[in-house]
């Protein structure tokens, strides 16, 4: 599922904005997100005592050091950012999982995870260089690549919109041809029950929504990462 088509339209100010699958999807991952981040920090103690506190503590210790050690001490600042998009991007990306396509794999998703990541590296940029020297990186290390740099800056958001999207969307479609060639040879076969989508695709699943979801996710977020770091060192 999750077509081209709006599944229905909302009118705000008398314009009729259509609502698509990836949207009715994010919908529903930020409930589960927020539904269930107040259940695991709740009545936390100074000692960890549950599985549940432990657990939650290893999460957030793994992201502030894969903050600090990537990007250094002086950003551990956007740990908080890192781990919700690290939370939020997997979810989107193991979707695929429930039997339904994938948020990432609608590009205006991918391009919108993109461009937040594109503003917060100029913004970054600029509070870490100053308005002045946020603008004379452009001129670095000589002034006629200033066209060069602009470039480069722009690239980002297409770059990293690209890649998420295009490797999601890959997975799907590898996906959606296994499941029409073992209902075919189910058919052929004269098989009544499908035995061959039942057990076959299992591992298929696995590499191409969970390792592979798992995956991309961790790169938009490294590469990020990279782009903040290297930007404002401009």
């Amino acid at each position: 599922m999750g077509s081209s088509e709006a599944i229905f339209t909302i009118k705000i100010l008398g314009i009729d904005i259509p609502i698509y699958f990836s949207v009715i999807a994010q919908w529903i991952i930020m409930a589960l997100i927020m539904i269930t981040v107040p259940i695991l920090t709740k009545n936390l103690k100074l000692v960890p005592t549950t599985g549940r506190q432990i657990f939650v503590e290893t999460v957030v210790e793994k992201i502030n050091s894969l903050v600090k050690g990537n990007m250094g001490e002086e950003y551990k600042g956007f740990a908080p950012f890192f781990g919700t998009l690290i939370v939020y991007l997997l979810f989107m990306n193991l979707f695929g999982l429930t039997g339904f396509r994938p948020p990432t794999a609608d590009y205006s998703v991918a391009l919108g995870l993109a461009i937040i990541s594109f503003v917060i590296i100029q913004v970054n940029a600029i509070v870490h260089s100053g308005i002045l020297g946020y603008f004379k990186g452009y001129a670095k290390p000589f002034w006629f690549m200033i066209p060069l740099n602009i470039i480069e800056r722009l690239v980002v958001p297409v770059s990293l919109s690209l890649r998420l999207f295009g490797n999601i969307t890959a997975a799907v479609i590898m996906m959606e041809l296994l499941y029409e060639g073992l209902e075919f040879l189910s058919h052929v076969l004269h098989f009544k029950i499908p035995v061959f989508a039942t057990f076959i695709p299992i591992p298929f699943h696995i590499y191409f929504d969970l390792f592979d979801g798992t995956i991309q996710m961790f790169i938009f977020v490294m590469l990020t990462m990279i782009f903040i770091k290297t930007t404002s060192e401009h």
